[in-house]
């Protein structure tokens, strides 16, 4: 039903392609309109309507296994904080969360 289709960005007036994917994913969010912007444009774009600027990201020590893990918000010691590993069997239900410390 799609075809890729060829755009210029409005911005960095390079071409993209729209693909048929992409379009299909229009139409089920049910846009209409074909993108202005390339990919990197439009994440240019994104990045700069955010208020906070960009992420922050903090080392952490996984509760589960004692390994590394890198978590974009302040650890805090009353909560355990895993890897992303862990954290997907905690979320599965393959991993039991230790009870958290009273403060």
């Amino acid at each position: 039903m799609y075809q890729d289709r060829a755009l210029t960005c409005r911005d960095c007036v390079e071409g993209f392609t729209f693909s048929a994917g992409e379009q299909a994913f229009y139409a089920s969010k049910s846009l209409v309109n074909d993108p202005q912007r390339c990919p990197s444009c439009r994440a240019e774009a994104k990045r700069a309507r955010s208020p906070e600027g960009p992420r922050e990201f903090h080392a952490a020590v996984c509760g589960a296994c004692g390994g590394q893990a890198v978590v974009p918000f302040a650890p805090r010691t009353d909560r355990p904080v895993y890897c992303s590993t862990c954290f997907d069997k905690v979320r599965a239900g393959t991993l039991e969360a230790p009870a958290a410390a009273n403060a």
